[in-house]
């Protein structure tokens, strides 16, 4: 064996090890970049509020239906609502069909993007049907405001709400 043949291996061996390393490294970057797009957050108004999100960033915006704020639009398919959490309130329009159990003074969870006129153009509406149930993150945003009146009971993930899809009425819009 002599010493040329001895490199040699070992330059094809480290030009492998660097190749293999530049294909994890392109797969990582691109596993990272599909759920990149595909995260959404939840914020609750005051938050909305309080930071600068990019327009057109998709996000959730949950809270409760402030009363007296639900109106239908001229064009007879917008809904016009706010959303609060005692603290702050984030105006939404939403086209389509709303669920049955929509309704002033009850919890829901949007989902869509922010305008620049700060309007939240929701593309889909949530909202449970037991009005104890508060999702999670819409009770973490109102304790943050210092607005919730709940006693723990029905908050997502205590035991006591309905399985993931038991009564509950998710519409998207067009």
């Amino acid at each position: 064996m002599s010493l040329s043949s001895v490199s040699a291996r070992k330059r094809r061996r480290l030009y492998m090890v660097v190749g293999g390393l530049a294909v994890l490294g392109v797969a990582v970057a691109l596993v990272l970049t599909a759920l990149e797009e595909n995260i959404v957050f939840f914020y609750g108004p005051s938050e909305v509020k309080e930071k600068q999100l990019p327009m057109g960033q998709r996000f959730r915006l949950g809270g409760l239906v402030e009363d007296g704020s639900y109106k239908m639009l001229p064009d007879g398919i917008t809904h016009a609502f706010a959303i609060t959490d005692g603290a702050e309130a984030v105006q939404v329009y939403y086209k389509g069909l709303l669920p049955d159990l929509f309704r002033e003074g009850q919890g829901v969870v949007t989902e869509g993007t922010l305008r620049p006129d700060e309007v939240f153009m929701a593309t889909e509406v949530l909202a449970k049907h037991d009005e104890n149930y508060m999702p999670k993150e819409v009770a973490e945003a109102l304790k943050k405001a210092g607005t919730w009146q709940g006693d723990g009971h029905g908050v997502s993930g205590s035991g006591d709400t309905p399985e993931k899809g038991e009564g509950e009425a998710v519409f998207k819009g067009q």
